[in-house]
């Protein structure tokens, strides 16, 4: 008997797995091959280290004792930029008399409502019977002061060298008075401007520093050191000394105080209840590189007390201040490893260093992108440290090369093969 004609369109099982199974060949045999003899390398594992061997200095501890103050009065010692901050404290930290420290609150305070730029002449202030008077009155109960005659005028830069270089009391009051009206006026400004910088501890009643009621801390008048030496007229005005006034008066700077020992003062004055206060800039000197701090010392009994603490200061320094490595040129701060077991170090390409009594506190953030080779001297990625106002980015090369690890291991990897080869045609 003759058998019905197969219907149209219906297959077996077995039909239908082998065309499944033989469908899957077909991808598996057009993927190994691409992917194992000619695919992309997958990626290599990178691994940050732990602890680069920066070789960051480290001084002798029997050295490295600190900045040297007096147990004496109130002394105070800020250094790191951009914003300094107080690194040593001694004696008491109470607010005591400023004396003459408080000038450099009022030029602060003045050349903030009346700017000036470095090294220019600014405006004439012209001299009334009442600065004229102020004049006579200081120089009639001992104070210093520097001529001033109704009617002449001056500029706000002499009237700022007359201030901080020669201690003139009656240019203090003048300045006061011509940038804000009165003393009061003055006094008002400047306690919204001790307040907006920080210096909480620190008040003024007047433009001079005559009275006792002028007071702050040595930590206060550290910082305030820093703030003076930032303001770029005032820093001009110091390192560019005159030593003549309006009409060659003679102006004798009496901020000056042992430069040998790289002290730069910016305020030396004595009263009865302040005593002897010194606010100063040193700069100390590391192979070549030199870093500046900024100190108070206030409340001195004596000069010969202040000079023995300067000279001991100076000496701490030289001990204290070193150059700090952040980063080295050559050092390995990441590690790459591929899965064929090669191995390639990712060093820096600069160094990064600061000098200081202190190494900063930082933190390092080493960035290294995908890699699945790599030729000598390529860009590898970054190490960037970041804090204690450092922020620096140094590129980071291979040491050596990555390379392929040729036919044999790609044909006895396909899975990891693939893989990669799939993950480059979908990324």
């Amino acid at each position: 008997m003759a058998r019905a004609p197969r219907r149209p369109g219906r297959r077996g099982p077995a039909r239908r797995i082998g065309v499944v199974v033989g469908t899957l060949a077909i991808l598996v045999i057009g993927l190994y091959g691409p992917a194992t003899l000619a695919g992309p390398l997958p990626e290599a594992r990178v691994t940050v280290v732990p602890n680069p061997a920066a070789a960051t200095s480290t001084p002798d501890a029997k050295t490295d004792a600190g900045p040297v103050l007096p147990k004496a009065g109130a002394s105070a010692l800020a250094a790191g930029a951009p914003h300094p901050k107080v690194i040593a404290q001694a004696g008491t930290d109470d607010p005591v008399p400023l004396a003459g420290v408080a000038k450099l609150v009022t030029a602060l305070v003045v050349l903030h409502a009346k700017p000036l730029a470095a090294g220019r002449q600014g405006p004439l202030v012209t001299m009334t019977k009442t600065d004229a008077d102020d004049y006579a009155q200081h120089v009639s109960q001992g104070d210093l002061g520097i001529l001033v005659q109704q009617g002449e005028q001056w500029s706000e830069l002499q009237m700022l060298q007359a201030m901080l270089l020669g201690s003139s009391n009656n240019h203090a009051d003048s300045l006061a008075r011509w940038a804000f009206g009165s003393i009061q006026g003055y006094t008002d400004a400047a306690g919204t401007w001790l307040r907006a910088h920080g210096l909480t501890h620190t008040s003024v009643v007047d433009a001079s520093g005559l009275s006792e009621h002028d007071t702050g801390t040595a930590s206060d008048a550290a910082r305030l050191a820093a703030l003076a030496m930032q303001n770029a007229a005032i820093a001009h005005l110091f390192e560019h000394p005159v030593d003549s006034l309006l009409d060659g008066r003679p102006l004798e700077n009496l901020t000056v105080y042992k430069p040998k020992l790289g002290v730069r003062g910016l305020s030396r004055s004595y009263t009865d209840q302040a005593g002897v206060c010194f606010v100063f800039a040193l700069t100390t000197t590391v192979g070549g590189h030199a870093v500046t701090s900024y100190g108070a010392l206030l409340r001195q009994p004596d000069y010969p007390s202040l000079s023995s603490a300067l000279t001991r200061l100076a000496a701490s320094a030289k001990k204290s201040v070193h150059r700090h490595v952040l980063v080295r040129k050559g050092t390995a701060y990441a590690r790459v490893e591929a899965p064929w077991g090669e191995q390639v170090e990712a060093v820096a390409e600069g160094t990064v260093a600061v000098t200081g009594w202190r190494a900063p506190k930082v933190h390092r953030r080493v960035e290294v992108g995908r890699v699945d080779s790599a030729r000598p001297g390529a860009r590898a990625g970054t190490v960037r440290v970041t804090g204690d106002g450092v922020d620096h980015t140094v590129e980071l090369a291979f040491a050596s090369g990555l390379h392929d690890p040729g036919l044999p291991w790609r044909l006895e990897h396909p899975i990891v093969m693939t893989r990669a080869f799939i993950a480059a045609l979908i990324g």
